[in-house]
C-alpha cells in the first residue's frame, strides 16, 4: 500500500522476519505499526507487486484475535469499491494462521506527512485534492459504504497531487463483521475511549458525543482536513483529549479565510459548510461538496473580468481609435473630390 519513503524514521530490514505470505514472496517491509505491518510482497500468479496488511509479528494470539475483525472489516469495505481515488484490494484470506489483505501498492507519502513538513500546496491543488477525495467519499457512501476516519493519515498521495483513500478498518459497510455478532453498528470494538469511533482531531461533533455516525460525518472530517490544508493549522487543538471533544461539540473555529488572508471567501464558505455543528445544516451528500469545489475550480480558470480602471483605458483608447478612422475617412474623401471636381468642371 505506501512505499518505504513513508516511513523514513524506520528503514526496513534488510532481512524481513517473514519470508512469505500465503503465496506471496516477502521482498521488504513498508511500514509498521503497533498493530499492524505492510509489506512489499511479489505475486507469483499475476507476476506483479502488490502490497500485504498483516498483524505485527510480536502480537500475541489474543492481540490478534482483538484486531482481526478490524482488519477483515477493512477488507470487506474496500473490497466492495472501485474507485480511482480508493485503494484497490486485491485479496484477503488466513493461511498458516496468519490473516492478510492483499492491495496495491501505492508509491507516495500520507497527507499527513506532507503537513507536517508544511508542504507548499497551492490554492487550487487543495481544492483539486478535497474534490478528489469528495468523489471518492461520495461513490463510497453510494455504495453503503461510511468511513468514518477520514484524516490526512488516511489519504495517500501518489503521483500529481493524486489522493488515495486508504484504512477502512473502522468503516461501516453492509457486510461488516462487527455488526454481525452486536447490537450497535460500533460494537464489538472501538478505537478511542471505548465508545467512540474515529480519530478525535477530525471527528464529527455527533462522534464527539458517543452519537452514530452517518455519510454527514465523513463530509465533517473531511471539511477539517481542508481546513488545515488552507489554515495551516488544525480547527481545534489541545492536549487534553476531553476539553479537545468539547471544543468539536460545542466551538465554532475561525474562518480560514480570516486565519490566511490568501484563501478566497468562496474556499472559506465550503469547508465552513461542512463543519457545521448540526448535520443537517452540512451537505447531505458528499456530491454536493464536490460540486462546490468544481465551480470554483471553473470559474477560477475563467477570464478574470478587468478592473475598473482597465475598462476605462480601454473605453478611451477604443474611443481615440474611432476618432482617428474618422478623421481617415474624411481626409480620404476631401482627397479624391480634390482628385475628381476639376476633371467634372472640364
Amino acid at each position: 500500500m505506501i512505499n518505504a519513503q513513508a516511513h523514513p524514521q524506520k528503514p526496513a530490514a534488510s532481512a524481513p522476519e517473514i519470508k512469505r505470505i500465503g503465496r506471496f514472496t516477502v521482498i521488504r517491509e513498508l511500514g509498521r505499526g503497533a498493530i499492524g505491518v505492510v509489506y512489499l510482497v511479489h505475486d507469483p500468479i499475476i507476476d506483479r507487486q502488490i502490497a500485504i496488511k498483516t498483524f505485527n509479528p510480536k502480537l500475541t494470539q489474543l492481540e490478534r484475535k482483538k484486531h482481526e475483525e478490524q482488519l477483515i472489516n477493512e477488507a470487506r469495505a474496500a473490497g466492495r469499491l472501485s474507485h480511482p481515488h480508493i485503494v484497490t484490494i486485491f485479496d484477503a484470506n488466513t493461511e498458516g494462521g496468519m490473516t492478510f489483505i492483499a492491495m496495491e501498492y501505492l508509491q507516495g507519502r500520507e497527507l499527513s506527512r506532507l503537513l507536517a513538513r508544511q508542504h507548499p500546496f497551492e490554492l487550487n491543488d487543495i481544492a483539486a485534492i478535497i474534490w478528489k477525495v469528495a468523489d471518492a467519499l461520495d461513490y463510497a457512501h453510494r455504495n453503503g459504504v461510511v468511513h468514518r476516519d477520514i484524516k490526512p493519515a488516511n489519504i495517500f498521495m501518489v503521483g500529481e497531487n493524486q489522493p488515495k483513500v486508504v484504512d477502512f478498518g473502522i468503516a461501516r459497510s453492509p457486510n461488516r463483521v462487527a455488526d454481525q455478532f452486536a447490537q450497535t453498528n460500533d460494537a464489538p470494538y472501538t478505537l478511542f475511549h471505548n465508545n467512540i469511533l474515529g480519530t478525535p482531531t477530525y471527528m464529527s461533533p455527533e462522534q464527539a458525543c458517543g452519537e452514530p455516525a452517518d455519510l454527514r460525518s465523513d463530509i465533517y472530517a473531511l471539511g477539517a482536513v481542508m481546513y488545515e490544508m488552507l489554515a495551516g493549522r488544525k480547527p481545534f487543538q489541545s492536549q487534553d483529549t476531553e476539553k479537545l471533544l468539547q471544543m468539536i461539540a460545542l466551538k465554532t473555529p475561525p474562518a480560514p479565510h480570516e486565519l490566511n488572508p490568501e484563501v478566497p471567501e468562496a474556499l472559506s464558505q465550503i469547508v465552513m459548510k461542512a463543519m457545521q455543528k448540526r448535520p443537517e445544516k452540512r451537505y447531505q451528500h458528499a456530491h454536493e461538496m464536490a460540486n462546490d469545489i468544481k465551480r470554483y475550480l471553473v470559474k477560477g480558470k475563467r477570464p478574470q473580468p478587468p478592473k475598473p480602471e482597465q475598462k476605462n483605458k480601454e473605453k478611451a483608447s477604443g474611443s481615440g481609435r474611432r476618432w482617428l478612422f474618422l478623421v481617415a475617412g474624411l481626409l480620404a474623401a476631401a482627397g479624391t473630390a480634390a482628385i475628381l471636381l476639376p476633371r467634372l468642371l472640364n
